[in-house]
């Protein structure tokens, strides 16, 4: 079957390429079988050598793949660069770290000797979204090979040149043929690859729909798998915030990525004595964000990615209004063919599209709270629960208040983001297990009791 992508700025076909064939699949799984028990006994240090290199391949070609993201999804340059170094970063961190977090744990027993080990699982298969093409796949990946592990990436349909870009860098870094590749191929073949048995595990980073038909494909094969799927994250804002720090975060939180961003704040949850100074600050500055080329460097707001996630998008706030939202700033389509202004709407409530779907694009949904209790109700009367932050001066307050709310990460006066030192990942319909850091490196290792009486 052959499959086109559309630039998402000029609208013009960018690639053409085909689903592999089912020998081209069977070609790979099995080089990636062939590969794992050379690379699982190699010591942690030559595994590094290679991943240190790979980091520094990425730097070396970060222009070509720059722009090879913005071309196939659309991201600003500048953030398509900073993308690919967070990704050299933690390429880095793991090369550096894995050994440590892969340590025998002793554990005192009846035993003269007992601990814990943790030896790599075998082939990952990861499914993996187009919203940040390169950092998605590093951030399963990094961790992974260092483990030990092989991995296969079945990448969005709309950016296979940065899959095979990613296939690319981790050859010319010289790891073995087999530890890492690529599968051009449909969801109908993925399904395939999950359910055998040369498969141990599998991760995905996608849509709520997604990950329920992966998962269920996983847990029917009795395999292991990480599910990081969508977000509606509240962004809480009490009246002593501090608004010249918290405006800037929340434009940056609601609108970089052209708002496509599972951890992008979504809900603006605002107490009384600061909603009328904030949603003034906040529109104010969302206004001056000018749709534009994704290549200049003056562009401030990108296209999004495909024109049915526009028109998927424009339903949404279409019907927030008619149920009574009101639209502060933008809220129609633009000239392009994914183009989409910065929209505010305000006085969302319950029942409304705004108030309780993930609204993946340049939309921020404002909700007034009667008081701080009333906010954290908000924040928590939602399916999702990836990411969230509050917004007070009062850090011990807002600690507090970050333990009630239901995510799998809260930021106190701090935009939510993926750190490779710490734990991400969701809880209720954001999905479960974690990546980065030390439980995300465990994921995906057979952690061995070895009792030595």
């Amino acid at each position: 079957m052959t499959v086109e992508t559309i630039n998402p700025w000029t609208g013009a076909v960018e690639y053409r390429y085909e689903y592999f064939s089912d020998d081209e699949v069977e070609h790979r799984l099995a080089a990636a079988v062939y590969a794992y028990p050379a690379w699982s006994v190699l010591s942690f240090a030559e595994r590094a050598n290679y991943i240190r290199r790979t980091a520094v391949l990425l730097r070396e070609h970060r222009e070509r793949l720059a722009g090879i993201i913005t071309a196939e999804m659309g991201k600003l340059r500048r953030e398509a660069l900073a993308e690919i170094e967070k990704s050299a970063g933690a390429c880095e961190f793991y090369a550096g770290q894995a050994e440590t977090y892969m340590q025998d744990k002793h554990i005192a027993t009846e035993a003269s000797r007992s601990f814990v080990a943790y030896e790599p699982i075998g082939c990952v298969f990861a499914v993996m979204p187009w919203n940040f093409p390169i950092w998605q796949v590093f951030r399963f990946l990094a961790p992974g090979l260092m483990a030990g592990n092989v991995a296969l990436l079945k990448h969005a349909t709309n950016v296979p040149r940065c899959a095979d870009a990613i296939a690319e860098i981790l050859r010319l870094s010289g790891v073995p043929e087999g530890v890492f590749d690529v599968l051009h191929i449909d969801n109908q073949c993925a399904a395939s690859v999950i359910a055998d048995p040369r498969v141990h595990a599998i991760t995905l980073t996608g849509s709520e729909h997604a990950g329920k038909s992966v998962a269920g494909n996983a847990g029917a094969n009795l395999k292991k798998c990480v599910m990081e799927l969508g977000g509606s994250d509240p962004f809480v804002v009490l009246d002593d915030a501090d608004l010249d720090k918290a405006v800037p975060v929340a434009i940056a939180s609601r609108f970089g990525n052209c708002g496509q961003t599972c951890i992008a704040a979504k809900r603006f949850i605002l107490t009384p004595g600061i909603a009328e100074e904030f949603v003034a600050r906040f529109s104010t500055a969302a206004s001056a964000l000018k749709p534009g080329d994704p290549n200049d460097d003056a562009t401030a707001l990108a296209p999004m990615v495909r024109p049915d996630a526009r028109e998927e998008l424009q339903r949404q706030v279409d019907a927030s209004i008619a149920a009574g939202a009101k639209l502060i700033i933008g809220g129609k389509k633009g000239a392009g063919p994914c183009e989409y202004p910065a929209t505010i709407l305000d006085a969302v409530k319950p029942g409304m599209a705004a108030y309780s779907e993930e609204l993946f694009g340049p939309v921020a949904s404002i909700i007034r709270a009667a008081d701080e209790e009333d906010a954290i109700r908000i924040a928590n009367d939602t399916a999702f629960g990836l990411g969230a932050s509050v917004w007070t001066r009062d850090k011990a307050r807002g600690e507090l208040l970050a333990r009630r709310i239901q995510a799998g990460a809260v930021f106190v006066n701090a935009l939510v983001r993926s750190d490779v030192r710490l734990p991400f990942g969701g809880t209720k319909t954001s999905g479960f297990g974690r990546e980065l850091a030390e439980h995300g490196i465990h994921e995906f290792m057979n952690i061995k009791t070895v009792y030595v009486d």
